[in-house]
């Protein structure tokens, strides 16, 4: 393991400069700027203070990484749900998603089709329409967008889409953040 390129990215993804980090450390910047070009080795007192000034514990620092999971996904990998009586095809296009920050979905709406209405909630939602033309409903706005448009709204009232001719959409809901 390189030590100094780990504390490195640490400190950059902390948005902190070397002089911050060696101020927060006792330290001086060029000890810091030598640790992490990996010119010299901290003794474990010091990396234990550099790490807890990165918010983070020598066991988490050393533990060893998970490899990244899946991240290319294709039909194969779908979750598809269709509804007639909506005239609507939703497909989860990142399996799993419900866990994640983000749940990004395809949504094709036959002509004449429309999503559930959807009660008030938290968080965020926006799309970008690839193909035909929707309706949003949010409380009692209705707002257009067609093919090369995107959408965003808070999802604080009431809300559904429709389309007329039919669509087919990219749709991503995220919960709020904290």
């Amino acid at each position: 393991m390189e030590i100094g390129a780990k504390i490195k990215e640490l400190r950059i993804l902390n948005g902190l400069t070397q002089e911050e980090l060696a101020d927060r450390s006792e330290l001086s910047k060029g000890f810091i700027s030598q640790l992490e070009n990996d010119l010299t080795s901290p003794s474990i007192s010091t990396l234990e203070d550099i790490l807890q000034c990165l918010g983070m514990t020598i066991n988490e620092f050393f533990s060893k990484e998970e490899a990244p999971g899946q991240v290319v996904f294709g039909e194969n990998d779908y979750f598809e749900k269709v509804d007639d009586e909506l005239r609507n095809k939703t497909e989860w296009i990142i399996p799993n998603a419900q866990k994640n920050m983000m749940e990004p979905i395809r949504l094709t709406i036959k002509a004449g089709g429309s999503t559930y209405p959807d009660n008030p909630h938290e968080g965020e939602e926006l799309g970008y329409v690839l193909k035909g033309e929707i309706t949003i409903v949010i409380g009692n706005e209705k707002y257009r967008a067609k093919s090369g448009e995107a959408f965003y709204y808070t999802p604080d009232k009431k809300h559904y889409i429709f389309s007329r001719k039919g669509a087919e959409i990219l749709w991503v809901s995220a919960p709020p953040s904290f």
